[in-house]
């Protein structure tokens, strides 16, 4: 645990008490301030209760003379409209944070030049920031890997000198950090999403840009115009800014060249690290992953031979184009944390031959953007409230079945990838869509997956650490 020494001795409110929220709020504890927390669930006020919290409704309370409000990533701050937490903090005229910027406190209170790397962009952050702390932790650093990933920041272990910070923000935690400050900040992409809590693409794609901005070296994927006007103005403003690119040539920064990572600068141009037989790393999109993770290493002090040491031994992201299980020559790949269109579209870039199980609760746009590539589709296997849309976008360019829930799907989709008379075949969980009209998250539909690839009679398992990898 990380204790927040910054607020000992003052008022803080605290609202949303889940995983990430209760967590704060220990630490807040741990630190010496005088913590009042709340959240609409009834059941996570009375487990904060029953953990030394102190809670009260935040209706009830007096504002004045509070330091600052902290409130949970997961509630709205400005749209679709303000959480009634948020108004109450606007009229008071107390500062509103999250517990990123907690840590970003913490860290320059007590241990300002322990290196820092944030990771965010639409799609790709948790590959990349699992591949950074496992290249750092298979150097022999001592690493600290948190943040949107899945494990609350607060309760990593406290910032220190030579302690490596490795932390996946989402657009909800930066919008809580005004003052994030890594030592090397990622960018990775930017795509239409959340924009139910944002507004505005515009807005999103400004609220992604502050973590680059405040980072000591802003790595910044410039495949597409918003990143790529976010990396001038950086430079423009005197910020160090290193471009990746998985499509194009860059005169200065880190491109791929087929399965190669090429590193461009002042005119000369060299192979930093190939990717080629690694398959936790296929895709021209985990290219600009390895760019991204490359150049921020660089950035803090790793050598290009234990960069490539660690790129070879990634063990790869559960969850995401996870090879789990093998039969003769259909592979069965988890990539559930797949949420929307684009996320997918790696995954379905990445293999041939697909008989793709699909649908969950759908997104804005369906999987229209993904027709380009429905020629690698041999069948799709439709689930859940997505399957009559996504059918009808499939109409009759892939067959496809509706099969309803995600068991009967791999059941399916395994008995005709078996009759397959291709050299290969992929049966692939890659929704396109969110988990929630079926599962309670993405964890928990992958899960699923791999249990009904586990049942299937003579398929050897691939997976076989707690990290997921194979």
């Amino acid at each position: 645990m990380i204790p927040v020494t910054t607020l000992k001795g003052k008022k803080v409110a605290l609202f949303g008490l889940g995983g990430s929220g209760f967590a704060t709020a220990r630490a807040l504890v741990a630190g010496g301030a005088e913590v009042t927390a709340w959240d609409d669930n009834p059941d996570s006020v009375a487990t904060a209760a029953a953990g030394g919290i102190a809670v009260a409704d935040l209706r009830t309370i007096d504002w004045n003379g509070l330091s600052v409000f902290v409130l949970s990533p997961g509630v709205p701050l400005t749209h679709p409209k303000p959480h009634w937490t948020v108004d109450l903090a606007h009229a008071a005229g107390v500062e509103i944070i999250g517990d990123v910027e907690l840590f970003v406190r913490e860290r320059r209170a007590h241990a300002p030049d322990c290196p820092f790397i944030a990771i965010t962009g639409t799609n790709g952050k948790s590959t990349t920031t699992a591949l950074i702390a496992h290249i750092l932790q298979s150097s022999g650093r001592d690493t600290q890997l948190g943040g949107n990933i899945g494990t609350a920041i607060l309760t990593l272990d406290p910032p220190k000198a030579g302690r490596y910070y490795v932390v996946e923000c989402s657009s909800y935690q930066i919008d809580l950090a005004p003052t994030l400050n890594p030592s090397a900040g990622i960018l990775l992409n930017l795509t239409p999403d959340h924009l139910d809590r944002h507004g505005t693409m515009q807005h999103y794609a400004d609220i992604k840009e502050r973590l680059v901005a405040g980072s000591g070296v802003a790595v910044v994927g410039v495949d597409d115009s918003h990143s790529s006007l976010i990396a001038d103005r950086i430079e423009r403003a005197g910020g160090k800014v290193t471009r990746i690119s998985r499509r194009h040539v860059l005169a200065d920064g880190l491109y791929a060249e087929g399965s190669r990572i090429m590193q461009a600068s002042v005119g000369a141009t060299s192979e930093i690290a190939d990717l080629d037989g690694i398959q936790t790393l296929r895709g021209g999109h985990n290219a600009q992953n390895a760019a991204a993770a490359i150049a921020a290493c660089l950035a803090v002090g790793v050598s290009p031979d234990e960069i490539r040491a660690g790129l070879k031994s990634f063990p790869g992201l559960k969850h995401r184009m996870q090879p789990v299980g093998r039969r003769g020559r259909v592979v069965f790949v988890n990539d559930s944390k797949a949420t929307n269109a684009d996320a997918a579209a790696p995954a379905l870039s990445s293999y041939e031959n697909i008989y793709w199980i699909a649908g969950g609760l759908p997104k804005e746009g369906g999987i229209t953007t993904l027709a380009p590539l429905f020629p690698r589709i041999a069948k799709a296997y439709l689930i859940g409230e997505a399957a009559p849309a996504f059918a009808a976008t499939l109409g009759e360019q892939v067959p496809y079945e509706i099969s309803g829930t995600l068991e009967r799907a791999v059941a399916h989709a395994a008995a005709d990838a078996d009759r397959d008379e291709h050299e290969s075949a992929a049966v692939m969980l890659s929704p396109a869509c969110a988990s929630f009209d079926q599962y309670k998250n993405f964890e928990v539909r992958g899960d699923a997956f791999v249990s009904h690839v586990a049942a299937i009679e003579g398929v050897t398992m691939l997976i076989g650490s707690a990290t997921g990898g194979i």
